[in-house]
């Protein structure tokens, strides 16, 4: 799998794709896409699942069908209790040898997540939004905390490794299939060289930015914003080469159209990747961090719920 910028085509000097190409070009190879991508929409769409069933859950809550004390909302904490218990499943699959053998990562990643949000559903509608004790706000709290910072760490977890549940990415390999060279990208865009050299200055100002915090938030907050930035300014600045281009090679219509969206896709790739790679270090930091942040929620939270559970069924 070759990122675009490190393919070279058999144009001539101009750096652009021979007409004959044009009507098989779609300007989207699929593997670099799936490799490059934003993750963004499957975090939408898992984020309004979320908020769905949260929303939904306090609606039900809403109607008074049951109390947390009574049967329903007993047997409802107990099996929103049993998926918190299981979560730790994940790390017993991750962590130990003897246990190597129970299945794919994959499926108990998967498994983790479902459980991860399920669960303290399952503990909301038990409450229905309400306290009755000190130990009881606690421990619901400390679940909440831990909910959200797992939403939290899966959505720097999708950016460090290969996909949702893939295997761990390293910084050498994304720069390789990147191809993030200078004189691919002079070759690609010599037709336009303005395009060309905001591409090269937006890349060596990211990669070579300083280490430290201050950088690493800059670049997991800010450099999105200022990729869309460049990416305008760049599409901006195609008009009137591709223009030109096109009266020279005696583009139709479509043909003109084809080829800017290939540029444009060739340019928004290329951010892409400059972006994922800057930003790739960054987030390792980040998850060290929220991992760092994590395990004294988890604690607190079991340790709430244990007491909970003794005051439940002692008084």
């Amino acid at each position: 799998m070759i990122h675009p910028l490190s393919e070279r085509r058999e144009s001539g000097g101009d750096g652009f794709a021979p007409a004959a190409e044009i009507e098989a070009m779609d300007g989207t190879p699929k593997q670099v896409e799936g490799y490059f991508s934003s993750t963004l929409p499957v975090d939408v769409v898992v984020y309004l699942v979320i908020a769905v069933l949260v929303l939904f859950v306090w609606q039900i809550s809403r109607l008074e069908l049951f109390q947390a004390g009574d049967n329903t909302g007993y047997w409802l904490g107990v099996a929103g209790g049993t998926m918190m218990v299981l979560l730790f499943s994940y790390p017993l699959r991750k962590h130990f040898k003897f246990t190597r053998k129970w299945g794919s990562m994959k499926v108990w990643f998967v498994l983790h997540m479902v459980l991860g949000i399920a669960g303290p559903v399952l503990i909301l509608l038990h409450s229905t939004f309400q306290v009755g004790s000190l130990n009881a706000a606690v421990a619901l709290y400390s679940m909440l905390a831990v909910a959200f910072s797992g939403v939290v760490g899966r959505f720097i977890y999708a950016r460090v490794n290969r996909g949702l549940h893939g295997e761990k990415a390293n910084l050498s390999d994304l720069r390789t299939r990147a191809g993030l060279e200078e004189e691919d990208a002079r070759e690609r865009l010599a037709f336009a060289p303005e395009v060309s050299a905001r591409l090269l200055a937006f890349e060596q100002f990211e990669l070579k930015s300083d280490v430290g915090w201050v950088t690493y938030t800059r670049q997991v907050f800010w450099l999105p914003l200022q990729q869309w930035l460049a990416y305008r300014r760049c599409v901006k600045a195609l008009h009137v080469p591709l223009r030109a281009l096109a009266a020279r090679e005696q583009w139709s219509s479509r043909q003109a159209l084809k080829q800017e969206r290939h540029y444009r896709m060739l340019v928004l790739q290329y951010l892409n990747a400059v972006t994922r790679v800057a930003q790739f270090t960054a987030y390792e930091r980040w998850f060290s961090l929220w991992h760092v942040a994590h395990i004294p929620f988890v604690y607190l939270m079991v340790s709430c719920a244990v007491v909970h559970v003794i005051a439940v069924h002692a008084y």
